[in-house]
C-alpha cells in the first residue's frame, strides 16, 4: 500500500543541500508549501518501520555509513505516521569535506527549536489530576560492613550478573551465596577503606532531591523516587511508595548513562517483573529512558569537570586523559548484542568534540575495569593500559570515571587506591582523577529536560527496536520492548562465571589443561613421596637417579 511523504528529489548531493538547508530552517507552513510539488509515493516496509518513526515535534534521525542527519520540529500530519522505505539517505549525504560543519550547523538550528518548544508548553503536558512520578534506578551499595555479605549475595544471585544455563538454574542462588561468602573478606576491605560503607544511596537520594527542585522549576510538579537494584531502597519499596502517592505518569531514567545488559537491563527486566504482577502498574502511563550519554547537557557537564581537573597540572596539555568505565562480558556485546561498548565510544568521542571547542586538545584513551570471573571481558583492560602508558613514557594521567554518575566503592576505592598506586609504580608521575557528577547543576538541570522532554510520550509506544531507539533526541520505549530489542539472545548468552563448560571452547581448554597439570603433579608427588607407581614400574625414575 502507498502513502504519501514529503520526498526530496534533486540532481546533485550540494544542490539536495541546499534545498534541505532553505526547507530545514522553515515553518511548518513553509515546509509544506515548498514539498507540495514535490510528494513522492513510497511503500511501507516493516523492516524500516522502527528506522523512520516520524512523530509530531520531535526527532527524526536519519541514519547511514556516513553521517547523521537530524531533522528535528517537522510537525507531521498524523496521516503520514505511517513509515516509508525506498528512502536512500544516502542520496542526501555529501561526500565532501564540509558535510560534518553543515550538520552541526542544521543540528544547532534544530536543537534550539525543539529546546524552546519544550520550555514553552510544559504547563501543557499535564492534564487535570495526573501526577507525575519520576524513577531513578541504580545498583545500590551496602552501607555498613554488615551489609556486605548480604549486598554480593543479591548481586550475584541475579542471572544478569551470572547466567546459568537453563539446566544449572536452581544453583543460582546456592552458587550466589557460595560467591558471596568466599568474596566478602576482601570486599569488607575495600568498604572499610573508604569508610565502611557505600555512599551511592546517599549521594542518589541527593541526586533525586535536586530533580525534583529542578522540575519543580521548570513548572513540572513530579515526584521523585529512588529505586536501587541489590540493596535499600530496593526498587519493589519504590514502586510501593509510587503506588501510595497515587502517581500517574511515570518516566523511569535508569542512571547509567549507557546501556548494558547487566545494568539498565537487569533494573528494567526487574521492573518489568514487577509490572506485569500489578494491576495499578499495568494500567498506570510509563516510559522509559534507557540511556542519555549524548545529551548535551551531561556532554558539557563532564568537559566542565574534566577541564577544571586539568587545570591542577602544572602542564595541562601533556596530560594524558584516560577514561576508565566499567566492564562487562565480551559475549555480551559479541552474542547479545549490547550496545554498551558503541555507546560507551561514542560518548567519549562526544566529550572530546566538546573539549576541542575550548581548545583542549589532549591525547586520550578508553579502557574498561572491574572484571570478575575466567572469561573474556571488553578489552583494553584499566590496569593493563596503566602500565603500557607508564612503559611508553606517559607521566601525567588524568582519571575519568566515564560509566559513573555517583562516588562509590569502584571510583572511592578501585582508581582512587589500586590504580593511583598501580600508575605511580609504572613510572607515573602525577595523577589526578575527575569526580563523578553528582549534583552538578549542568547535569541535574539536563536530567530535568530529559524527563520533560519525554512527558508528550509517557503511555505510548516510541520505539521497537534498538535502532529506532537511536533516532528520536530522547530515546522511549516500553519496558518489554526495550529488553526485546537489547537482549533478543538472552537465553543463548554464556554466563559470565563458566561452570562444568566442557568441550572444544577456549574457556574449556584452558580449565582442561589446568587439570590436567595439577593431576600430574599430584601424581608426581606421590611417585616421589612413596617410591612405588607405575614410572618406577616402567623404570623411568630410577633412570634419573
Amino acid at each position: 500500500m502507498g502513502i504519501e511523504v514529503l520526498a526530496i528529489h534533486l540532481p546533485s548531493p550540494a544542490t539536495q543541500w541546499e534545498r534541505l538547508s532553505s526547507s530545514y530552517q522553515a515553518s511548518t507552513r513553509d515546509i509544506t508549501e515548498m514539498g507540495c510539488a514535490e510528494v513522492g509515493s513510497f511503500t511501507c516496509s516493516t523492516s524500516l518501520q522502527a528506522r523512520f518513526s516520524l512523530r509530531p515535534a520531535c526527532t527524526v534521525r536519519m541514519l547511514n555509513d556516513c553521517s547523521a542527519i537530524h531533522m528535528e520540529s517537522w510537525k507531521i500530519s498524523s496521516k503520514f505516521k505511517s513509515l516509508f522505505t525506498n528512502f536512500n539517505p544516502r542520496l542526501i549525504c555529501p561526500s565532501s569535506k564540509t558535510h560534518k560543519q553543515m550538520i552541526k550547523r542544521y543540528s544547532s538550528a534544530s536543537e534550539a527549536l525543539i529546546t524552546s518548544e519544550v520550555k514553552e508548553t510544559p504547563n501543557n503536558l499535564l492534564v487535570g489530576n495526573e501526577k507525575v512520578g519520576v524513577l531513578l534506578l541504580n545498583l545500590g551499595g551496602p552501607e555498613t560492613l554488615e551489609d556486605v555479605q548480604p549486598f554480593l549475595f543479591n548481586l550475584f544471585a541475579d542471572p544478569d550478573i551470572i547466567r546459568l544455563p537453563k539446566l544449572f538454574r536452581f544453583l543460582q542462588k546456592p552458587l550466589a551465596q557460595f560467591v558471596s561468602v568466599l568474596r566478602t573478606p576482601k570486599s569488607k576491605e575495600g568498604y572499610a577503606s573508604i569508610g565502611g560503607g557505600s555512599p551511592l544511596r546517599q549521594i542518589t537520594e541527593a541526586q533525586a532531591e535536586q530533580l525534583r527542585k529542578s522540575l519543580h522549576n521548570k513548572n513540572v510538579p513530579a515526584e521523585v523516587y529512588v529505586g536501587m537494584r541489590y540493596w535499600h531502597p530496593f526498587t519493589e519499596e519504590a514502586i510501593e511508595q509510587i503506588k501510595i502517592d497515587g502517581i500517574t505518569k511515570l518516566v523511569v531514567l535508569p542512571l547509567y548513562p549507557q546501556f548494558s545488559i547487566s545494568t539498565s537491563g537487569s533494573s528494567l527486566r526487574l521492573l518489568e517483573s514487577i509490572f506485569r504482577e500489578d494491576e495499578y502498574l499495568v494500567n498506570m502511563q510509563h516510559t522509559v529512558i534507557p540511556s542519555w550519554y549524548q545529551r548535551e547537557g551531561y556532554i558539557k557537564a563532564m568537559a566542565n569537570l574534566i577541564e577544571q581537573e586539568l587545570k591542577k597540572f602544572e602542564n595541562p596539555r601533556k596530560v594524558m586523559i584516560f577514561f576508565s568505565a566499567h566492564g562487562v562480558p565480551l559475549a555480551y556485546v559479541e552474542e547479545a548484542g549490547d550496545p554498551y561498548k558503541a555507546e560507551m565510544e561514542e560518548c567519549v568521542d562526544l566529550i572530546m568534540e566538546e573539549l576541542e571547542k575550548r581548545q583542549i586538545i589532549n591525547a586520550y584513551t578508553l579502557a574498561y575495569q572491574s572484571r570478575v570471573g575466567p572469561v573474556e571481558w571488553l578489552r583494553p583492560y584499566t590496569d593493563e593500559t596503566i602500565v603500557e602508558l607508564g612503559q611508553k613514557g606517559v607521566k601525567s594521567l588524568l582519571a575519568v570515571p566515564i560509566s559513573f554518575v555517583s562516588e562509590h566503592i569502584e571510583t572511592l576505592e578501585e582508581i582512587d587506591v589500586e590504580y593511583k598506586e598501580l600508575a605511580l609504580s609504572s613510572g607515573i608521575k602525577n595523577w589526578g582523577r575527575v569526580p563523578a557528577l553528582g549534583c552538578e547543576p549542568t547535569f541535574i538541570a539536563d536530567i530535568a529536560d530529559a524527563v520533560i522532554e519525554s512527558l508528550p510520550y509517557v503511555g505510548a509506544m516510541a520505539v521497537s527496536n534498538l535502532e529506532a531507539r537511536q533516532q528520536s533526541l530522547v530515546p522511549l520505549g516500553s519496558v518489554e520492548e526495550l529488553l526485546a530489542a537489547y537482549d533478543s539472545k538472552r537465553e543463548e548468552l554464556p554466563p559470565p562465571v563458566r561452570v562444568w563448560k566442557w568441550g572444544w571452547t577456549r574457556s574449556a581448554e584452558t580449565w582442561n589443561g589446568r587439570a590436567a597439570m595439577i593431576a600430574v603433579l599430584v601424581l608426581l608427588c606421590l611417585e616421589v613421596t612413596t617410591g612405588e607407581g607405575f614410572l618406577h614400574q616402567w623404570l623411568i625414575l630410577p633412570l634419573f637417579h
